[in-house]
């Protein structure tokens, strides 16, 4: 069973996104924060992370960075309420960018992309 972290600071976007990925027959992790995020990429080794931008200390932005160094090749999802962020030179070293919505099709689309 392939495994997502998924790093959100919004307790339910964690539950609608666990649920639904747990329903595609995913093992899902979870981490509200960015030191937390980095604490599981460590020690659950992921196949894929799903990673929200905006976040309490940490953004999403330096936790990806940080998970690129360690694991360059593992795909990382941006998944932001800010679209805006897709501007950003940083964020271009995510696999996808996504700007959340309530349909999660394109999210689950890049899920399936990377993870086959």
């Amino acid at each position: 069973m392939k495994k997502i972290l998924l790093v959100d600071d919004e307790e339910g976007i964690q539950l609608l996104y666990q649920e639904e990925f747990q329903d595609e027959g995913y093992e899902v992790i979870s981490a509200f924060n960015g030191e937390e995020a980095l604490e599981k990429f460590r020690s659950e080794i992921p196949d894929l992370v799903i990673l929200d931008i905006q976040m309490p200390g940490m953004n999403g932005i330096e936790v990806l960075r940080q998970m690129k160094m360690i694991a360059p090749q593992l795909p990382i999802i941006l998944s932001t309420a800010f679209h805006e962020y897709k501007q950003d030179l940083s964020a271009w070293a995510s696999d996808e960018f996504i700007v959340k919505s309530a349909d999660l099709e394109s999210l689950k689309e890049a899920v399936r992309k990377h993870l086959g």
